[in-house]
């Protein structure tokens, strides 16, 4: 009796049988509801799989900014605490400051030192006027190369260190309020790791 049955006759039957039984089963409309379903819940995976991945890149980036920074040390300074008022000179309070952070640098320094310097918005006074600073951001030159020449004097290596003015730029709190603007009045020490 099963003599019969070919294997081409079993392989037909192999196929049309499931095929007649889903059709028993779940009518075309529903099956092209689901498909639809199906359809959209790829496109939401595959929309999903590339939001991940341009967050695991953002990441990435972010994680190598924080390695940067750890390998960076930074001391930030009050300019209120280091010029006398309305200059660039250092005051004896501020020598002093200056002095004990190159005695931490200084010391087989291998590491370039960046003296950055910062002021608040407010306008440039007829004294400092009458003296040739004419802007915020030469006033903050000044201030970052007498620091950086007095670190030299305490034996922080000339090839090592530089200084830049930044004015006004970049500040770390409102410049609405006295407070603030004295927080913007600053001087910044960074150092890098070698090779960083």
């Amino acid at each position: 009796m099963f003599s019969s049955i070919t294997p081409r006759k079993l392989a037909l039957a192999a196929a049309v049988v499931p095929a007649l039984f889903l059709t028993g089963c779940v009518s075309q409309g529903a099956y092209n509801k689901l498909q639809q379903e199906n359809d959209e819940l790829q496109s939401a995976n595959n929309d999903l799989q590339n939001k991940n991945a341009q967050l695991q890149s953002s990441l990435t980036a972010a994680q190598a900014q924080i390695m940067r920074l750890q390998a960076a040390v930074k001391y930030s300074v009050n300019s209120d605490l280091l010029f006398k008022p309305g200059g660039w000179e250092l005051s004896d309070r501020g020598q002093q400051t200056i002095a004990n952070i190159a005695k931490i640098l200084a010391p087989q320094q291998v590491s370039k030192v960046v003296v950055n310097g910062y002021t608040d918005n407010a306008p440039i006074g007829a004294g400092l006027r009458r003296q040739g600073v004419t802007s915020n951001l030469i006033l903050s030159q000044k201030r970052a190369e007498s620091v950086m020449q007095f670190m030299i004097a305490q034996g922080v290596k000339p090839d090592l260190v530089s200084a830049v003015g930044h004015g006004d730029a970049d500040p770390i709190a409102s410049n609405r309020t006295a407070q603030g603007r004295a927080q913007n009045r600053r001087v910044e020490i960074t150092t890098a790791q070698p090779g960083t």
